[in-house]
């Protein structure tokens, strides 16, 4: 795989991520799926496009309401269809618009990954 490639991480409906990492190690595949969800935020543009979304009101932003984040609409696409693979985000086409919300569990993975546990 290329650098500039990003596998597809999740099946729909599937929890993202992993254990904690003070856990314990991750096993390769949990590295991997991380190292995807990650990678897809590294780059300002969509992290801010996932914020935008991800705060919101109602849990989802039409695409006309989140692309001002200076770039042109065809990089915005690109930048969405990149979180989307990553299954960050899911979309849903009403009329002319593309309206985004972030997966439901993304944001408590995210979480419980970063998150000391409670008992250390």
């Amino acid at each position: 795989m290329s650098n500039g490639e990003m596998p597809p991480v999740l099946e729909p409906g599937i929890v993202p991520c992993c254990p904690p990492l003070d856990e314990r190690p991750l096993t390769a595949g949990e590295a991997e799926r991380t190292a995807v969800m990650f990678k897809a935020l590294g780059d300002p543009v969509r992290l801010r496009l996932f914020s935008s979304v991800a705060s919101h009101e109602g849990g989802e932003a039409c695409v006309c309401d989140i692309s001002d984040v200076g770039v042109s609409q065809p990089t915005v696409s690109h930048h969405l269809k990149k979180l989307k693979e990553a299954g960050l985000l899911s979309s849903e086409r009403r009329g002319t618009w593309v309206y985004y919300r972030v997966e439901p569990t993304v944001l408590a993975a995210m979480g419980a990954l970063l998150t000391k546990a409670a008992s250390a």
